[in-house]
Order: structure tokens, then C-alpha cells, then sequence
């Protein structure tokens, strides 16, 4: 068990992301007392996308190549439409968001950051859920979609859209709590 004191989250992002779906989780997990670090493609921070147009920029604590799975407790990706779409071609995010899925720690992912979980090839025979233009993508890579605010499966954490964040990031902070889960591979 970890107290949610004593522990790190990495969050990875590109441009693009949903402006809520980074900040809300960042701001309460650090309210509750996790030091939490943004990862960027190139360390320079990132600008969000706010419903209908860009929004503010998020500083970076690191780049994402320099972001290394055992400094850290717990994985959260941000969604958006722009953001995990570039993030689910750049190789050093996929590096880091398989090393997570292979180590059991928390993965939590939200809107269409389930883009990753795919890319990842993680989603086969788990139930999570997604925003709702992705659900064909999740069910066709192996999982199992369901129409709910959050959905835990072996430590993976996912939700809709920003409407979901008040179930979404307690979970997170009680998936950080139970720890490792099962093994799970990335293929």
C-alpha cells in the first residue's frame, strides 16, 4: 500500500490535450499530496485544448524520454482528440505508457487516451471505458466497453470525458493506495 503522501504520478502530454482532463487530475492529486510531473515530447510545456479552442498552456517537468517508470507510482494520461492521437505515434510514449501496463502500477486514462491503452496492444479482455466515438476502436482491439463514469480493471482506470472527473480521480487515488496489481503485458 502507498500513501498518497509518498507518492509520484507522471503525467504525459502533448499539445492538445482536454484542458480538464490534465489539470483537474494534476491539481487534486497534488492536493492530496502526490508530487506529480508533467512529461512533454520535448520538455517545453504544453498548450490544452478547451472544449472549442485552445486554451492554456501546462508547464513540463521533463521530457518524456526522461521519464522512467520506477521513479514513479502511478501513469496518467490526459485525453482530447489532438493529444493522444500524437502521443500514440511517438515512440518514447508508448516506451513509457508499456513499461507501466508491464509493471502493474495504476494506469489511468480518460476520454480518448484509451487511444494509448490500444496502441499498447493492453486492452484485450478488460472492460474500461472511453468517450463514446472510440468505443468501436476498444471493442475491436480485444476489450470490453461499457457506458459508465469510471471503470477499474486490473489497475487500469478509465473514464468518459471531463463530466467524469469527480469519480475518476478519487479512483485513481485509491488505485495508488492498493499498489502493483495484477501482471498485465503489453504484446
Amino acid at each position: 500500500m502507498t500513501d498518497i503522501k509518498n507518492a509520484r504520478v507522471l503525467i504525459l502530454s502533448a499539445n492538445g490535450f482536454e484542458q480538464l482532463e490534465l489539470t483537474v487530475p494534476r491539481d487534486e492529486l497534488r492536493k492530496a499530496g502526490a508530487k506529480v510531473d508533467i512529461a512533454t515530447p520535448d520538455g517545453k510545456p504544453v498548450r490544452g485544448w478547451n472544449k472549442t479552442d485552445w486554451g492554456e498552456t501546462a508547464d513540463a517537468d521533463l521530457k518524456i524520454a526522461d521519464a522512467k517508470c520506477e521513479d514513479y507510482q502511478a501513469l496518467v494520461l490526459p485525453g482530447g482528440q489532438i493529444n493522444p492521437d500524437l502521443l500514440r505515434i511517438n515512440p518514447e510514449a508508448m516506451k513509457v505508457v508499456k513499461t507501466f501496463i508491464d509493471s502493474g502500477k495504476p494506469v489511468a486514462a480518460i476520454c480518448h487516451a484509451p487511444w494509448l491503452l490500444i496502441q499498447a496492444d493492453a486492452v484485450r479482455g478488460l472492460t474500461l471505458t472511453s468517450y463514446k466515438s472510440i468505443r468501436k476502436d476498444v471493442e475491436n482491439a480485444g476489450g470490453k466497453w461499457v457506458d459508465k463514469d469510471v471503470v477499474v480493471d486490473k489497475g487500469i482506470v478509465t473514464s468518459r470525458s471531463p463530466d467524469d472527473l469527480g469519480a475518476f480521480v478519487p479512483k485513481i487515488i485509491e488505485e495508488i493506495r492498493e499498489g502493483r496489481h495484477q501482471q498485465r503485458k503489453a504484446a
